[in-house]
């Protein structure tokens, strides 16, 4: 497979860095961001040394596509994603922008995470074997992992700054937002994974759980950050679905599977990754963005 050059990183001196998250580069542009979604890996809250070719277009490309999908559910904070659509101070980074980032609204995000479940996997896979119920909503007995759950359900959590986000239920969520606040999003996220994953399991995907991003502008509350992405969300493919044990999915599976194997105590340095497993985990995330959107990057 023929690579394009990774960007593992930028540094565009003349724009304001706002955040540099695990895989994105935010830059301010005055009521206004820039994000840049990187070829950056993280596994177990370590970024790695090696980059993953096509993965930050993937993500831009997928979030774009979902922003366009959900737009009559939900308005979002997408202003532009093609580059002839810039503020021309940004040309000259063209290079390194394109089909990778995009020009969004800028808003006060959520104290909490927004996630929805409609299988019974991951941390909510954990809970449910402890209190047969997640962040205090109760569940039926006998649940397998990877289960269908009898239908979606609202899961907040906390946002953690280091290290990983707490699950909680959702009287505590609503002493974070507040009552209005809390229904409207819970309600919105519903009804947008509602949509997607109907849509998904037609295209032989199987949405299993994803987290949501709310910010509030001018008093409206709008979809923000990456949306529906195989790093936001677990994707599995429908043909292989079979409850009862983990499934394969469409993301960073091979990465997890190799540093597993491994004498590394998952704190940083994080080992180099070899380029059998880059290659298998560029083709997961390129067989994803075509099968979801029906096109070849």
């Amino acid at each position: 497979m023929k690579h394009p050059e990774c960007v593992l990183s930028t540094d565009f001196k003349e724009l304001k860095l706002f955040r540099r998250g695990k895989v994105r580069d935010v830059y301010d542009l005055d009521g206004r961001l820039l994000i840049v979604s990187t070829d950056r890996i993280s596994c177990f809250d370590v970024v790695l040394p090696t980059p993953i070719p096509f993965k930050g277009t993937v993500l831009n490309q997928i979030s774009r596509f979902w922003f366009d999908f959900t737009k009559a559910v939900i308005d979002n904070h997408m202003i532009a994603s093609d580059i002839k659509e810039y503020p021309g101070s940004l040309k000259k980074y063209a290079e390194k922008l394109r089909g990778r980032s995009m020009l969004v609204r800028k808003t006060q995000p959520l104290a909490i995470e927004c996630i929805v479940r409609g299988y019974l996997s991951g941390s909510g896979w954990k809970e449910y074997q402890e209190t047969q119920s997640i962040c205090g909503i109760s569940l039926p007995k006998g649940l397998k992992e990877s289960d269908r759950l009898p239908g979606p359900i609202f899961t907040p959590s906390t946002k953690a700054e280091a290290g990983h986000d707490i699950n909680i239920s959702e009287a505590e969520a609503r002493k974070i937002t507040g009552s209005a606040l809390f229904d409207e999003v819970k309600s919105r996220a519903l009804a947008i994974y509602q949509k997607a994953s109907e849509y998904a399991l037609g295209r032989g995907i199987i949405i299993a759980d994803t987290k949501f991003e709310f910010g509030v502008i001018n008093e409206r509350v709008i979809l923000i950050d990456e949306v529906l992405t195989p790093d936001s969300s677990r994707f599995w493919p429908k043909d292989t679905y079979v409850p009862g044990k983990p499934q394969a999915s469409f993301d960073k599976q091979f990465v997890r599977d190799y540093l597993e194997g491994l004498d590394w105590d998952k704190t940083p340095p994080a080992p180099a990754l070899p380029e059998e497993i880059v290659n298998k985990t560029t083709e997961k995330y390129l067989e994803a963005y075509e099968l979801l959107t029906g096109c070849q990057l």
